[in-house]
């Protein structure tokens, strides 16, 4: 098959822990033909989805992991595949790409469909799972978050559209910056925010679930540095081993059949305690840590999804 990747620039990532790059490592392995290209070169013209970018090789090399061929314009309409892997923020530019790529099916297919990952903003879709969720607010107004607060004591306020463990805060019941962190907040932003009750079983680890076409295939859990509350392993979040437990087969059992309708091939859950807090399907992450851990390939078992739905 042809397959595109249209990723952040692949220059500076970390090969050693990019899912994206694991999974074009696999394809590769796999006898399918690379090709690359970063968000802001895909345009639509006079009826086309295009792409300025260029045909990918790849090699489990750090410092010498790509080779790029001759730049050129391609139809996306010819791919077989195309992923959308670019990072969030997910904001009108990252919107807009949906909308463009969403115009190749039904003859490309698309993963994660561009429509549902338009719709499924990670901190929105489990709002149609409310008996998994941990006691959760979004609201742009001041009054209805020190509302929830002084219901809830302990509460972690975040925006609702951000990545990475970037703008987390833990506001304890006596911690008086709710005010100067929601002016701060809506003076360089209009979105709402989100507030959900404050679950100590963080301490524990955040599990991250990874399903591939709605299965579990396996997790990790993420435990906070030192001083820390967020487990992201951006800010530092250590990646350790950790059996899938009836819970989080349970809840995989609810949302899979839902993410497998929808075309979202390659999600990971985060589940704290026994909570389901965010559905990432935009671009998860935490392939090659698991395949480490328990030796499970799943860059292969996405494949293999991937591969039946064009057969």
């Amino acid at each position: 098959m042809k397959i595109a990747f249209q990723m952040d620039p692949i220059g500076p990532i970390d090969i050693n822990g990019d899912s994206t790059f694991r999974l074009a490592e696999e394809a590769q392995a796999r006898g399918h033909e690379l090709f690359y290209y970063t968000p802001d070169r895909l345009a639509y013209n006079q009826g086309r989805v295009e792409a300025r970018g260029w045909p990918l090789e790849v090699r489990r090399e750090k410092g010498n992991h790509f080779t790029l061929g001759e730049e050129q314009l391609f139809d996306l309409s010819e791919m077989d595949v195309v992923w959308l892997r670019q990072d969030p923020p997910f904001d009108m530019f990252y919107i807009t790409t949906t909308h463009l790529l969403q115009r190749l099916s039904p003859g490309t297919l698309v993963v994660n469909d561009p429509f549902w990952v338009r719709n499924f903003p990670e901190k929105l879709l489990i709002l149609d799972f409310p008996e998994l969720m941990p006691p959760t607010a979004i609201a742009r107004d001041l009054d209805t978050i020190k509302a929830f607060r002084a219901k809830h004591g302990d509460i972690i306020l975040k925006p609702l559209y951000g990545n990475g463990g970037a703008g987390v805060f833990h506001l304890p019941e006596s911690d008086r910056n709710l005010s100067s962190l929601h002016e701060m907040f809506t003076g360089f932003s209009r979105e709402p925010l989100i507030a959900q009750k404050y679950l100590p079983e963080i301490k524990n680890g955040d599990k991250r679930v990874i399903l591939v076409d709605g299965e579990p295939v396996g997790a990790i859990n993420r435990i906070p540095g030192e001083g820390e509350t967020r487990s992201n392993m951006h800010v530092g979040g250590r990646p350790e081993k950790v059996e899938l437990t009836e819970r989080d087969r349970e809840i995989c059992s609810i949302i899979g059949p839902r993410l497998r309708e929808c075309g979202q091939v390659f999600v990971g859950i985060d589940v704290i305690g026994t909570y389901l807090t965010e559905i990432n399907v935009t671009s998860p992450t935490g392939i090659q840590e698991l395949e480490r851990f328990d030796g499970v390939n799943v860059a292969g078992q996405i494949w293999e999804a991937i591969e039946g739905k064009r057969a």
